[in-house]
């Protein structure tokens, strides 16, 4: 047999390997990104169902509204999906002996990095793009649609019997909402726009008037009466009046922007971030801010492959009988990440570490762990942690055998 059909034979050998291995894969992440994703939105359920249910709130504006909370949701669900979904498929091979196989017919572990590492690198670019463009853009229209629906309803943020406190300069207290939300009752409201002379205003009713033209609403109160206090505290004013109209401002609420302001930075891509955190006229706390999340766009997506190299070694299993042992060590390793970069951001927004090490040690660290569990896998030496892990998996599982195989034969297990 000649090199160039022993070349041929070995390309299309190693190109089924990586179809296969791939296809394993595909569809437990999709599964696992969809369970996720509907966790995470499952948070933010019961508050658009009550905006459904109680404010009026039409159904294709809710889904609007979570088509905009998406993109937040999947940098961090692709990552974790990832890890669990190459955890399960390739712990499946190993279980079945198929990884075995492979190696008898002369398959290295090297040779299993190729679709894995594809499908790292796609999670790779599709986190990249989602939380250095999508994320912003939609936390940014998250808010301005919030805008919207607030011109159209403008009793969705206000509560019964709590300050409110959302409307710029006025702090808003109504003893009782009716469901439908039509009026409120037992207002009290501190008005601080005048600096000069705070107002108090006391009234037993009020209603919500919207204009879409305007950037903000009416709130009409009847039967009440105003109270102020001179800045020498030795004036004292009271007006009773049948109606009083206070306008409340939304588009400095939402925007935050009005006074020049700069924007949330979640909201920020990656131009504004790095612009903002080089400016003069902020103070440090400000900048730490920015620069932790313009950092966190790269540090984000580097999760995917920090997880791949983790997750090719860590899914070899000697135990047949721990099938959800993907899960449990996917469960831990996301634990272990995601705590030592709440750590780290911590460090980093209080100052006690550079920034730069707080956000960016997590993933070096862990991928520095996964390249040495990969050579050491890879050689077939045997790895501590590894060999720890794997005996409890299997402890677990003999004893959840015996006490299935004690049922099975005695009716019941003591």
């Amino acid at each position: 047999m000649d090199f160039k059909t022993v070349f041929i034979a070995e390309t299309m050998k190693n190109r089924l390997l990586t179809k296969y291995i791939f296809r394993e894969i595909l569809y437990p992440f999709f599964l696992i990104l969809l369970i996720l994703t509907f966790v995470l939105l499952m948070g933010r359920l019961l508050q658009l169902m009550d905006l459904v249910v109680n404010k009026g709130v039409g159904v294709f504006t809710i889904a609007q509204l979570i088509l905009f909370l998406m993109p937040s949701f999947f940098v961090i669900t692709i990552p974790i999906s990832l890890l669990i979904a190459i955890l399960i498929s390739l712990g499946r091979l190993s279980r079945d002996n198929e990884i075995l196989v492979m190696k008898s017919a002369g398959i290295s572990l090297y040779q299993l990095i190729p679709p894995v590492a594809v499908f790292s690198v796609a999670a790779f670019v599709a986190t990249a793009v989602t939380g250095i463009y999508l994320a912003p853009l939609g936390n940014s229209a998250t808010k301005f649609f919030l805008i919207d629906m607030a011109k159209q309803n403008a009793g969705i943020g206000i509560k019964e019997k709590i300050f409110n406190d959302t409307f710029e300069g006025i702090i808003l207290y109504a003893d009782k909402i009716p469901v439908d939300g039509t009026r409120m009752e037992g207002l009290f409201i501190s008005d601080n726009r005048l600096s000069a002379e705070p107002t108090t205003i006391v009234a037993k009713r009020g209603y919500l008037i919207t204009d879409p033209q305007l950037a903000g609403v009416i709130l009409r109160l009847e039967n009440g009466s105003t109270h102020t206090v001179g800045t020498d505290l030795k004036t004292y004013k009271k007006m009773d009046f049948s109606s009083y109209d206070v306008f409340l401002n939304l588009t400095s609420t939402f925007q935050g922007n009005k006074k020049g302001e700069p924007k949330d930075s979640k909201e920020m891509t990656l131009t504004e971030l790095f612009q903002d955190s080089k400016r003069l006229n902020i103070d440090e706390k400000q900048k730490r801010e920015y620069r932790i999340e313009l950092h966190k766009k790269f540090t984000l997506p580097l999760s995917c492959l920090v997880f791949g190299l983790l997750a090719l070694p860590l899914s070899l299993v000697k135990n047949r009988t721990a099938k959800s042992r993907g899960f449990i060590v996917g469960l831990v390793i996301v634990i272990i990440y995601y705590a030592l970069q709440l750590w780290g951001q911590a460090m980093g927004e209080t100052g006690k570490i550079p920034v730069f090490l707080g956000i960016w040690l997590p993933p070096l660290a862990m991928g520095a762990i996964g390249i040495y569990l990969l050579t050491t896998a890879a050689k077939e030496r045997s790895v501590l942690p590894l060999e720890i892990l794997s005996a409890i998996t299997h402890r677990r599982a003999q004893k959840e055998s015996g006490k299935k195989t004690c049922k099975n034969v005695n009716d019941e297990c003591n």
